[in-house]
């Protein structure tokens, strides 16, 4: 957003003396937050318990029983909110759970949407 100031100019050598000119005092640029993104556990019927609350506990720095919470949720609905983060943060995420889920051999799957 741009403030503007109008005023005279009185000059003598000028012969429009009512000209109207413009000085900038003032610019703010209009910022924009940005988006955010749900990062979501899927449930499947092989991944153990324990395991999804280490990836909660670990990953997204939930405590014991904010990550046991989340994961019976998840067990019970199907899927269930782990945390929500920007673009970039939340794809790191879920990159990070879907290689520690790799690596310990459980079909885990994360994902993100917009929200």
């Amino acid at each position: 957003m741009l403030i503007y100031y109008f005023m005279k100019l009185s000059d003598k050598d000028n012969k429009n003396n009512d000209l109207d000119r413009g000085v900038l005092l003032e610019s703010k640029p209009k910022t924009k937050k940005p988006s955010m993104y749900n990062v979501l556990l899927l449930n499947d019927d092989y991944t153990p318990m324990e395991f999804v609350v280490l990836v909660l506990e670990s990953v997204f720095n939930k405590k014991e029983e904010e990550a046991t919470q989340i994961m019976l949720h998840v067990h019970k609905n199907g899927i269930g909110i782990c945390g929500i983060f920007t673009y970039e943060v939340a794809e790191s995420k879920c990159k990070t759970v879907m290689d520690l889920a790799k690596k310990h051999e459980h079909p885990l799957q994360c994902t993100m949407e917009k929200n």
